[in-house]
């Protein structure tokens, strides 16, 4: 196998360079959609767990295109989203985490 370090550096700065901008259009669209006075914390809440599931089912659907040998989806792109899904999935479980602490503080409270 024959690497090119300068044309693989090249490419990991364009893939992170992708990283960011979809970071950007997903803040941007999470602004636009959440207005603070228009909802709840439980749709919010909602609607951030519908976000991590749907991140691991497309995780699922590309690891099975790879693994059946699908041509349009790369073992990168597979390994971009696994992450992605991962990272989503620890950050809910320190959300739940730190809510279990909050509710476990405020029920030892006395009145």
């Amino acid at each position: 196998m024959n690497i090119k370090g300068q044309a693989l550096y090249a490419e990991m700065q364009s893939l992170a360079s992708q990283a960011r901008g979809v970071g950007t259009e997903l803040k941007l669209q999470h602004t636009e959609q959440v207005n603070p006075s228009q909802s709840d914390f439980g749709s919010m809440l909602t609607n951030a767990l519908g976000h991590v599931n749907n991140l691991a089912q497309e995780t699922s659907k590309m690891r099975t295109a790879v693994e059946m040998g699908d041509p349009g989806v790369s073992l990168a792109q597979v390994m971009i989203a696994s992450q992605k899904s991962s990272l989503a999935f620890e950050a809910t479980v320190q959300v739940r985490n730190k809510l279990v602490e909050a509710y476990k503080d405020i029920m030892s409270m006395p009145v």
